[in-house]
């Protein structure tokens, strides 16, 4: 699904048409490697909804936190990623926090929630699962 840079090859591709084909092709990339839990699908079906928004936001223990809410609202700088009928709504930088990772319902003995699970872009994080540090390279 990548446009292809054979394109840049044609005098006629300026610059910004270039870029654009490697902005697109990163952004996809970005977007195939956030993988969608069946288990999310199952429990978003199962309560009738069909939306979850996933953002990253500062706080937390260990720095940053992952934040989950029932809501199909969409703005402008929101990616939407749908997998079986239900969609996950996210803005790019929370994106860029998660890429890699896995949306996925878990339910224990004490409680059951969405979590993000594989997380390459996390170093650690707290025992809750909730907050997380970025690795710095």
């Amino acid at each position: 699904y990548y446009i292809t840079n054979n394109l840049s090859h044609c005098d006629d591709m300026s610059l910004i048409g270039r870029l654009a084909v490697k902005a697109f092709n990163a952004h996809f990339r970005k977007l195939s490697q956030l993988v969608i839990d069946p288990s999310t699908v199952q429990q978003l079906k199962s309560i009738e909804e069909r939306s979850l928004r996933v953002t990253v936001d500062g706080g937390g223990c260990s720095g940053f936190q992952y934040k989950f809410e029932i809501n199909d609202a969409v703005g402008d700088e929101d990616v939407v990623l749908e997998k079986d009928g239900i969609r996950i709504i996210t803005d790019k930088i929370s994106l860029d926090f998660m890429t890699g990772s896995t949306i996925e319902y878990h339910e224990e003995l004490i409680r059951a929630a969405f979590r993000v699970v594989d997380n390459p872009q996390a170093e650690e994080g707290c025992s809750c699962g909730v907050s997380f540090s970025v690795k710095i390279d």
